[in-house]
């Protein structure tokens, strides 16, 4: 039964390309978590006192957000 040789080494640069569009993919996603709890943060602001207690919130339940 024949083996092949299945491992080698990455191209040069390889591993760093690698690593930087991992780090731009990681501030994007930060960037998107981010802007998605100002949204809800903006949302929840403009609700009145009742509408707040009807979904079980307070005005401080949002500042915990």
């Amino acid at each position: 039964m024949a083996t092949f040789e299945t491992t080698r080494p990455a191209p040069f640069g390889a591993v760093t390309t690698y690593r930087v569009l991992s780090a731009i993919d990681a501030l994007r996603v930060a960037f998107i978590d981010w802007k998605n709890t100002r949204q809800t943060y903006a949302a929840l602001s403009r609700l009145s006192d009742r509408e707040l207690n009807d979904i079980g919130l307070s005005r401080a339940d949002i500042e915990r957000f």
